[in-house]
């Protein structure tokens, strides 16, 4: 198993503020995909990261590869919805406090 960034860069440069209804869902949406990631262990932390240039989303992923985070990105609302964009990048020595998972 190996780490991962996971950046959500939002779709324009205001959001979340002034977020539509429908936005609002779908952000509804992708905090509780995320949230049963976070569950299952496969998200070791995730959330909104407070930049002064502007709010963006963070996850770091535990995944056994590349394929499997792209794969967690092409299910997340927020980008099925076309809320932002991600960026992902690995992290080959990751240092964590907590035990590695076994591959399934």
């Amino acid at each position: 198993m190996s780490y991962f960034v996971y950046k959500l860069e939002p779709h324009r440069p205001d959001f979340p503020a002034g977020m539509t209804e429908a936005e609002a869902g779908t952000m509804g949406e992708h905090v509780a995909y995320w949230q049963a990631l976070a569950d299952k262990g496969t998200a070791v932390v995730f959330g909104p990261v407070a930049d002064p240039a502007g709010f963006w989303g963070l996850a770091v992923v535990e995944a056994e590869d590349e394929d499997q985070v792209r794969a967690i990105r092409a299910a997340d609302p927020a980008v099925r919805d076309g809320i932002g964009r991600v960026g992902i990048h690995p992290m080959p020595d990751a240092i964590t406090g907590r035990p590695r998972r076994a591959a399934p």
